[in-house]
């Protein structure tokens, strides 16, 4: 009798692993088809040409990839660099992922140096901000430009040869307004960006909405403000159908044409990171790396082993001698996060909220910008630490200060 139970039950698993089996090969045989999509929402401007040649003739290439969290993500990133290797499968290709989640276009701008072009020249770029230009940062039309100018501007000045491709991406409150026939104020400050560099955009916000529309397309199916892989293979695809169409032609490799203006003269064209250690603090401040366990609220790794200038009572004061248009500070805030009183070159003394809406129960990364249309030259701010506060202390915890 146990004998045939055995038997059984060995019979049932083998039979279950086949089943299991078929079941696997049949996916793999016919994936989740995604809807067709448009050329409506492609924006195709200026050349890919210097990419193509790069990777089919040096075979090698350089492809970058700066944005939020949905770049961070395996999402659509991977997608495309798959696309890349099968397309030019002789290419050895290097690829960056420079994605920091809740990171806004300013930031980007600041970290341009430090996390894309200090692994080399790029051959082909991809940067996303729409998102976290929207909901994170709030940001307002001037400064979603002045970050995402920035970003482009660091790129095609480090090598003028670079291609790069803009991706809208789209959250709940975006495509609401695109479904009233408007256009969201982060993805148009960007695409403005574009039009003025001769840039290509993949607005998969209005891509979205409109197989939507089409009953084509459903939010869930999509995934979310963090797509799903259906919702980032829409996005590949609409890339693979504008480098596909553009790398049927043959041309030459020939410099991108750069304006002859920025489209804002404060652009954080020159965005960079400054060290804290350039700042001289009174006692109140010290260079550590936060003691976490002891310090409320959920934290990110990637921040946890960072010497950060810190404060954490009213009163405490440090001063920075920098030279540029503009200064901010690279901050993590959280539930305790305070408030910055700060003084540029003398002047009156302004208030700068650390805590944002994302706060109360993590240390959120954010840039805070304090001024960022002062005249070119030497600048000495002063920084103290407020005792007002609209949190639970008064804590600032300053990665980096940022300059332009």
């Amino acid at each position: 009798m146990k004998n045939y139970v055995l038997k059984t039950y060995l019979t049932f698993c083998f039979l279950l692993i086949c089943l299991l089996s078929f079941q696997t090969d049949l996916n793999a045989e016919n994936p989740l088809k995604i809807p067709t999509v448009s050329a409506e929402h492609i924006h195709p401007r200026g050349s890919y040409q210097n990419s193509k040649q790069k990777f089919e003739t040096e075979k090698t290439g350089h492809v970058a990839f700066l944005g939020g969290s949905i770049t961070e993500m395996k999402g659509y990133r991977p997608m495309v660099c798959q696309f890349l290797e099968k397309t030019f499968p002789e290419t050895k290709f290097q690829f960056t992922n420079a994605g920091i989640s809740s990171t806004c276009s300013n930031t980007g701008a600041f970290r341009t140096s430090r996390d894309v072009l200090s692994q080399g020249p790029v051959d082909l770029f991809f940067v996303e901000f729409a998102v976290n230009d929207d909901q994170d940062a709030r940001h307002s039309g001037t400064a979603a430009v002045r970050g995402m100018e920035g970003v482009i501007a660091q790129i095609r000045r480090h090598n003028p040869y670079a291609d790069i491709v803009m991706v809208h991406f789209v959250n709940p409150s975006m495509l609401e307004t695109i479904q009233q026939k408007k256009k969201p104020l982060s993805s148009s400050s960007h695409e403005r960006v574009a039009r003025h560099y001769d840039i290509s955009t993949i607005d998969l916000a209005s891509e979205v909405a409109r197989l939507i529309q089409e009953k084509q397309l459903t939010w869930k199916q999509f995934g979310g403000t963090h797509p799903a892989p259906f919702g980032n293979a829409i996005c590949a695809a609409m890339i693979e159908k504008l480098l596909t169409k553009y790398w049927q032609e043959t041309s030459q490799r020939t410099k991108h044409a750069s304006p002859t203006k920025l489209l804002d003269p404060f652009s954080f064209q020159n965005g960079r990171l400054i060290d804290v250690k350039n700042a001289k603090s009174d006692s109140g401040w010290i260079i550590e790396i936060p003691q976490w366990d002891s310090i409320p609220g959920s934290k990110r790794s990637r921040f946890t082993s960072i010497p950060m200038l810190c404060a954490t009572k009213a009163g405490a004061e440090t001063e920075l001698a920098f030279n540029g248009t503009a200064l901010g500070v690279f901050i993590v805030a959280g539930p305790d996060a305070g408030i910055l009183e700060v003084s540029i070159d003398g002047e009156p003394f302004q208030p700068f909220d650390l805590y944002h809406h994302y706060s109360k129960g993590l240390h959120y990364p954010r840039s805070v910008v304090f001024s960022s249309e002062l005249k070119p030259g030497k600048h000495q701010a002063k920084i103290r630490v407020s005792k007002k506060s609209s949190s639970k202390g008064h804590a600032a915890r300053i990665m980096y200060f940022v300059g332009n």
